[in-house]
């Protein structure tokens, strides 16, 4: 069992609220997008919400750690795998924002392993924001307009850019970890 506070809770419900999302999407009922589009929309904005309340209230728990980029990844996920098969959404775009996703959770893993805790970046930052906004137009206006396609191609290039800045930034941190190492190798054998 994890432990119930806010944040974790509003962590939880996201999660709860991909289901959601996907059958909105895909049952053909009247307002399905509308319901859908709401649904991604609150969730989404959980996001920063449990994640600012974690911090303020000193709540900051493993499970928080681990779940909270979880849920983002299966929100973000859900809809574009939902988006591509109603042709909504070109694949390749759904499988350059999923690639990265997971490329960025297995250096997560790796840097973990060795210690090391990348921040988010700006660039992090950015991408999920855009992701995030490209998704909900997505999801709220079919046929999407021009400025929508606009959209999601910055989020992809955003998505590209972000996971370039987080390899070459684990890559910089793992050097500087081995020249500390042995530097302090070379100290103590001296």
């Amino acid at each position: 069992m994890f432990p119930l506070n806010l944040p974790n809770a509003l962590t939880m419900l996201r999660i709860l609220a991909v289901p959601v999302v996907v059958a909105a999407l895909l049952v053909a009922t009247p307002g399905g997008d509308v319901f859908a589009a709401a649904v991604f929309a609150l969730a989404s904005l959980t996001d920063g919400l449990d994640g600012y309340i974690a911090r303020r209230r000193s709540s900051i728990t493993t499970f928080g750690k681990l779940m909270d980029p979880l849920a983002d990844k299966l929100l973000i996920v859900g809809a574009l795998v939902s988006l591509v098969s109603l042709g909504r959404l070109a694949a390749w775009v759904a499988m350059v924002i999923i690639a990265r996703e997971v490329a960025v959770t297995i250096l997560r893993t790796i840097a973990a392993e060795r210690g090391l805790v990348i921040a988010a970046s700006w660039f992090g930052k950015a991408k999920t924001v855009l992701q995030t906004a490209a998704v909900f137009a997505l999801i709220a206006f079919d046929p999407a307009p021009v400025w929508v396609d606009v959209l999601v191609y910055v989020a992809v290039a955003a998505t590209v850019v972000s996971g370039a800045d987080y390899f070459f930034g684990l890559r910089s941190r793992i050097e500087e970890q081995q020249r500390e190492r042995a530097a302090a190798s070379a100290q103590r054998a001296a």
